[in-house]
């Protein structure tokens, strides 16, 4: 099933933040200084939001969290909320590119790693007008991460807590030529990414991906109405309940309210996540 996602990545970025993003050095982060301690099964120095942690997501654009909110999600290109009791998840794109200026980027540098039908065309995610990363071999993995790594690093280096990397379920739209299991090796290179930089990771949606989640190393999940598509209890049953829910409609998020409030952080949002302030902007919680 391919679920809809409402992302800030839908505005175009600038090409000089692609390019001054994707050139900067990877470094190792293995001495950085201990974040706050963790759940008890998490890796060393990396901290999991509790269960249930009042969420906003702001992917259209950073505004003061709403009074009582204790974890947000923001683009990688956005600041972390300056709030030691907030939990800030940085947002990634790490299997497909970004919209606009950063696709002719990617078709420059690193043709190669975009991944292509049968007659050389790229394959795209048509819903949002972005191209598949190829992760289909070691060689093209291992490549991808010199690229992704550094946005990963980056997001330590701003000061988030925890990453979440988007389009895990591309393999649903790559005309074949992706399988889970690709997306799961892939997954587990972010994670242990994430980890040396005492980040958490987030799955991002992808039921079908439940059952590898401890290997694959994902310590919560971020997802876009399991209350719509029936799927809250199996992401909450995986994750202790450690999960953040984005429903977009007001019926699903009345439902799962009724269903799972007070046992999942459970976010009604508007379909572009826009700012607070800006017209058409909706924000709700249980």
């Amino acid at each position: 099933m391919t679920i809809l996602r409402s992302r800030a990545a839908l505005a175009v970025m600038a090409l000089s933040t692609v390019l001054a993003t994707a050139c900067s050095a990877s470094g190792s982060h293995e001495d950085a200084a201990p974040r706050k301690s963790g759940h008890a099964d998490a890796p060393e120095k990396v901290w999991i939001p509790d269960a249930n942690t009042a969420f906003d997501y702001q992917l259209g654009g950073a505004y003061p969290p709403p009074e009582g909110v204790r974890a947000v999600s923001r683009d990688r290109t956005a600041k972390p909320v300056d709030d030691d009791e907030v939990y800030n998840i940085c947002y990634v794109n790490a299997f497909q590119t970004q919209p606009g200026d950063a696709v002719d980027w990617w078709k420059k540098r690193h043709p190669d790693l975009l991944l292509k039908n049968g007659d050389g065309g790229l394959i795209i995610d048509e819903d949002w007008d972005e191209p598949l990363l190829d992760i289909s071999t070691p060689a093209k993995r291992d490549a991808l991460m010199k690229i992704v790594g550094p946005w990963i690093d980056g997001c330590a280096d701003a000061g988030f807590d925890a990453v979440e990397p988007d389009n895990l379920d591309s393999y649903e739209r790559s005309d074949g030529k992706l399988t889970r299991e690709h997306a799961a090796a892939f997954a587990r290179l972010l994670a242990a990414r994430a980890h040396r930089n005492h980040l958490a990771i987030a799955q991002k949606n992808t039921a079908d991906l439940l059952p590898q989640h401890a290997r694959i190393g994902f310590d919560f999940a971020v997802v876009e109405e399991c209350g719509r598509y029936k799927e809250c209890p199996a992401y909450g049953d995986a994750y202790q309940g450690r999960i953040f829910d984005i429903e977009y409609g007001k019926k699903d998020f009345t439902t799962a309210c009724r269903s799972w409030g007070g046992k999942l952080s459970i976010t009604l949002r508007d379909h572009d996540v826009r700012p607070a302030g800006s017209k058409g902007y909706v924000r709700e919680s249980c």
